[in-house]
């Protein structure tokens, strides 16, 4: 089966199996199998059709979100009053298709990561963002392609050959080797 049929192929129970899983990945399958109410082998069966379908990758504990239908990435920059960033934040927790909101430095005051299906799916959320009260503007860039996506590893492998000190002296040796200021 290919990545764009997995959309098409998802029942409710594969939804509830990611629910699950997002909820907490370190669910066991007799558990999973328990709370869901079905088979041991219905969910064990169904967990590796969503590996080898690409829907879940890393184990089985990272959901694709373009293989569920969210194929539209976007960065949004907003300004906002100051005096209601605690609110802006609250409104935006309750989007589910931010999945992530930064407070940052620099143009703008919070920068969120948000996810459609489609152009007009991204406009109406976009829509939901400016009426948060607080909301001032935004900005948003969309994202075409992710080269490098989210990861930890290369950290987490540096700081156990040496730990962060050894990792720090790694880094700016590296880039002193290239001829670039190492601060």
């Amino acid at each position: 089966m290919a990545e764009s049929d997995s959309l098409n192929n998802l029942d409710p129970t594969d939804l509830k199996i990611l629910l699950e899983l997002i909820r907490d990945p370190r669910v066991q399958i007799g558990e999973l199998s328990e709370s869901l109410g079905i088979a041991r082998n219905t969910a064990q069966s169904r967990i590796r059709r969503l590996l080898r379908t690409g829907v879940l990758h890393d184990g089985g504990r990272e959901i694709d979100l373009e293989a569920v239908g969210y194929d539209v990435v976007a960065f949004v920059t907003i300004e906002v009053t100051h005096r209601e960033l605690d609110g802006v934040v609250a409104a935006l927790r309750l989007l589910p298709q931010v999945l992530e909101v930064h407070e940052i430095s620099g143009r703008g005051d919070v920068w969120c990561r948000v996810v459609a299906t489609d152009t007009h799916n991204l406009q109406a959320a976009l829509r939901q963002i400016l009426r948060i009260k607080g909301v001032i503007r935004t900005e948003t860039v969309l994202a075409l392609h992710t080269h490098i996506p989210y990861r930890t590893e290369p950290l987490i492998s540096r700081l156990a050959q040496g730990g962060p000190a050894q990792a720090t002296r790694a880094v700016r040796a590296s880039t002193a080797s290239r001829g670039q200021p190492t601060d």
